[in-house]
């Protein structure tokens, strides 16, 4: 039998390649499930995947049989396509991306890619199970991306824009905020997190020339520990960070939107839902072989802010395991998190174009040369190996921090769970 990653193999090749063609004409050689699918779209730079968590948990609380497409996943495919919080089990994975993978032509042209194939899948499956609405977190940009087939979204929301993926987007903030305005539809509600003066230009025009209903919305207010409050409602704020404030305003000025719509959304389902939403890799404390660490992506350098905001918080020394992917900005990144008298220990990130180690160790040295210590490491084990065995040197126990890269974070979870399943056997055998 197939396994997942075997079925999508095969379109890898393809790389990224924006553009609607492929997978306009793929939904509809599938019979357009998407047009049976009430959408709620969300675009950002950083904090889509916290509010796609935020309304995924908290309209399974009001009782919506909900679908949930985001990316990348950290352990497994699985992890894209979620209903009512639970990812999609293997065997429906197989099944719908095999129906993908069938209507399409063996002779085609023009192969729809990896990312447009899983998306397809997604549609299909939220079809097949008749969700009542499917939270669809765009891959990258907006305009040209695979998820932005949906022409009547429920709500756009574009949660917020920095510099990055300006590859494939543009070297500019205003090129970045035109492809993430792309996800606007005409007439259609829009939610819009705090942007540079330079994007919000572009996003205020776009929305102008679609005469969508806006919302421009800032951060929530805390309120007392662990509690926030955004225009009168009170809820539970689980995930870390402050950036929190405006990610999960943002989910609430959606969710009143909805309301408006005829949706039935208690601020207590409201309250509850949020204290269930969890999101995985950021801004999360776990274990490595008995020594505690925080995880974080922190893959581009608003999001490294967000991570040395929280970090700063917490007043300790501070030892950084990272990776970085090639593409990235390495120097704003390090310039965001580094400190004097932190220690950075550099790893690759496996299976991915990683910036070499070396190499960013003479970046990190030129942005804070006051750094204690910095070192390379030939994989991740060894990194963490070295923080955790300075820390048991020292009596001043240095907070260990593992970021960089999402697929780092991945990787790390995905090793720790056939760690302590391994550990499990051997203590039951």
């Amino acid at each position: 039998m197939a396994e997942i990653g075997e079925i999508l193999q095969s379109f890898q090749r393809f790389g990224v390649h924006l553009g609607l063609e492929r997978i306009t004409k793929l939904l509809a050689d599938l019979g357009n499930p998407h047009h049976a699918v009430p959408v709620i779209h969300v675009a950002g730079t950083n904090g889509k995947g916290s509010v796609c968590a935020y309304l995924s948990a908290v309209l399974t609380e009001a009782g919506y049989r909900v679908g949930r497409y985001t990316s990348p996943h950290l352990i497994d495919w699985n992890e894209r396509i979620c209903l009512n919080e639970q990812p999609i089990s293997t065997d429906a994975l197989r099944e719908f991306l095999l129906r993908v993978k069938a209507a399409i032509p063996e002779d085609c042209d023009d192969s729809p890619t990896q990312f447009e194939v899983i998306t397809a899948a997604a549609w299909l499956y939220f079809q097949h199970q008749q969700v009542d609405v499917a939270v669809v977190e765009v891959g990258l940009g907006g305009r040209l991306d695979a998820t932005n087939v949906c022409d009547r979204p429920l709500v756009s929301i574009i949660t917020s824009l920095s510099r990055e993926h300006w590859q494939n987007l543009g070297p500019t903030l205003a090129d970045i905020a035109r492809e993430k305005a792309g996800i606007l539809k005409a007439g259609c509600p829009a939610v819009v997190g705090q942007f540079p003066a330079e994007a919000e230009a572009v996003v205020k025009q776009r929305r102008q020339e679609l005469e969508c209903p806006t919302v421009w919305v800032k951060s929530a207010k805390r309120i007392q520990e662990g509690w926030a409050e955004y225009e009168g409602i009170k809820y539970p704020l689980q995930l870390l960070g402050d950036i929190q404030l405006s990610n999960s305003a943002l989910a609430i000025a959606t969710l009143k939107i909805l309301r408006s719509q005829g949706w039935k959304i208690s601020d207590d389902v409201i309250a509850s839902g949020m204290a269930k939403a969890t999101w995985q890799g950021r801004l999360q404390w776990t274990h490595w072989r008995n020594h505690r660490l925080l995880i974080d992506g922190a893959h581009n350098p608003a999001a490294a802010v967000a991570l040395r905001q929280y970090v700063d918080t917490l007043n300790t020394p501070v030892t950084w395991v990272m990776g970085i992917l090639s593409t990235k900005d390495h120097a704003d990144i390090f310039e965001a998190i580094l400190r004097p008298c932190d220690r950075l220990y550099l790893v690759p990130v496996p299976d991915h174009s990683s910036a070499d180690p070396d190499a960013l160790a003479i970046v990190a040295k030129d942005r804070c040369p006051e750094l204690q210590d910095c070192r390379t490491f030939p994989n991740l084990e060894a990194g963490l190996q070295a923080a955790t065995s300075s820390n048991l040197a020292e009596p001043s126990n240095r907070l260990i921090v593992l970021c960089g890269s999402l697929y780092l974070v991945g990787y790390f979870l995905k090793q720790n769970r056939l760690d302590i399943g391994k550990d499990s056997i051997e203590s039951d055998g």
